[in-house]
């Protein structure tokens, strides 16, 4: 047995790590951006539907009932959802890596999302929609949690080991500052007037709605370059197998990580500890837009402002900790950003009293370390994960992640259901996060290609 990252998953004689095979590549500049593009899509979904317009439209409109029921409603939702992406992630990773059409079923997943939001519209604020709408949510997010095993194995067509963390950092912040531009064009184009575009009101909830249908054609549109700019991917034929059906997939799936976890062991422990703490990280968006307006009493256009600053941030900071990342190696980023997560969060639950302007400080403080930790998780592992097996060790990444995805969402309602108040979802985020920082500090931190 080797404790090192080395040898591959599986196969005689061991792989190299696929990013080890850009050395010398040098890849379009165009590629690199029609990749990002994707991230940049995607705030439709992450931004606007599941953190600072629908999910609010959902807990803080009273047509579909009280806060604390509705906001239990909503992460059982989540938590649904993430136990069906922890059980088909990795397997649908590998087929997409073993039939070489990773980019053609990225493509057929981001379609489904762009549908699930478009429909959206039809989700009026009353009782008897509320589950339509989570429902709706919940599809969508299994979904997108699916299309981003594909999407995140592509980084290693797209970089090299001398620039992923740029590379990475610029797919993130393209996200952020995406959700920035759309959040705006909503926000004076539908929610904010009296009367916004096309005479749209917020009578019945339309502002939002027809917010929803500019959030799918956005996702639509910018999730086209990928699709037509990088080339579709081409298993190495030394990983290249039998073809088995979906169900054999998952016999195949145990071999390979009885294998990881002989000749990779540190990566197994890795994948355990990005589960822990990105489920910390998805809780402080997902819960972030809820808080602010049921806690902190902002209103609808006002959440959406502070959703404009924290993109701001969270963009800012990635992209300039990206070349940190390239320096000095993922897993410092990382502990760095969970640590200041911790104390950030901590701030905004002792003196939440403060009010809105508590909220404002260390609410954007805690943007400032999410986009790094999360950039830095995906290049930590893609500098390690063996070549042609991204997709399925990314599905591992994601399936591990929402193994754990129940924590968050569970300990937020945990807290909110106890003491009746909102705010102590806080507690809950904490944990997790420290939960992760504790189980990341003994983990071997992967190569480097550049030093200094």
């Amino acid at each position: 047995m080797t404790d090192q990252y080395g040898p591959g998953l599986v196969g005689t004689p061991p792989l190299v790590a696929g990013l080890e095979l850009q050395a010398d590549r040098v890849i379009p500049r165009r590629q690199v951006i029609a990749w990002a593009s994707w991230d940049w899509g995607s705030a439709a979904f992450n931004a606007v539907v599941t953190t600072f317009v629908f999910t609010v439209y959902l807990t803080s409109t009273k047509g579909f009932g009280g806060t604390a029921h509705v906001t239990t409603a909503l992460f059982i939702a989540l938590t649904i959802s993430g136990v069906l992406v922890a059980a088909i992630a990795p397997v649908t990773g590998q087929k997409a890596d073993g039939s070489g059409r990773r980019k053609f079923w990225l493509g057929i997943e981001t379609a489904v999302v762009v549908a699930c939001v478009a429909a959206l519209y039809f989700v009026e604020p009353k009782p008897e929609f509320l589950l339509l709408g989570l429902a709706l949510l919940a599809i969508g997010t299994l979904f997108y949690e699916i299309a981003a095993v594909n999407y995140n194995a592509m980084l290693v067509q797209v970089s090299t080991p001398k620039n992923i963390g740029r590379v990475s950092g610029l797919g993130w912040a393209s996200g952020y500052f995406g959700g920035i531009v759309l959040l705006l064009i909503l926000y004076f184009g539908f929610i904010h007037p009296d009367v916004g575009l096309f005479g749209v009101t917020s009578a019945n909830g339309q502002s939002v709605r027809v917010s929803m249908l500019i959030a799918a054609l956005w996702f639509a549109v910018f999730a086209l370059p990928v699709l037509l700019a990088v080339p579709e991917y081409e298993a190495p034929a030394s990983v290249q197998r039998e073809r088995v059906n979906f169900f054999q997939g998952y016999v195949v799936l145990a071999h390979d990580i009885r294998s990881l976890w002989k000749e990779s062991r540190h990566t197994v422990y890795f994948l355990l500890a990005s589960a822990v703490f990105r489920d910390g990280l998805t809780g402080v968006f997902t819960f972030g837009g809820v808080l602010a307006a049921g806690t902190f009493g902002f209103s609808a256009g006002e959440v959406i402002i502070f959703a404009i600053a924290a993109n701001v941030v969270a963009g800012l900071s990635t992209v300039l900790v990206g070349t940190l990342d390239d320096r000095i190696g993922p897993k410092p980023v990382i502990i760095a950003a969970l640590v200041g997560l911790v104390i950030s969060g901590s701030a905004v639950f002792i003196l939440h009293a403060g009010g809105q302007t508590i909220f404002w400080v260390f609410g954007l403080m805690l943007c400032l370390f999410v986009g790094p930790a999360q950039s830095a998780s995906r290049t930590f592992l893609t500098r390690i994960v063996p070549a042609g097996r991204e997709g399925e060790v990314f599905g591992l990444y994601a399936t591990t992640g929402r193994a754990a995805t129940f924590l968050a969402p569970a300990a937020i309602s945990i807290f909110t259901a106890i003491t009746g108040q909102q705010y102590w979802g806080i507690i809950g985020i904490m944990i997790v996060l420290l939960i992760g920082l504790a189980l990341i500090i003994p983990v071997k931190a992967p190569p480097r290609a550049v030093k200094g």
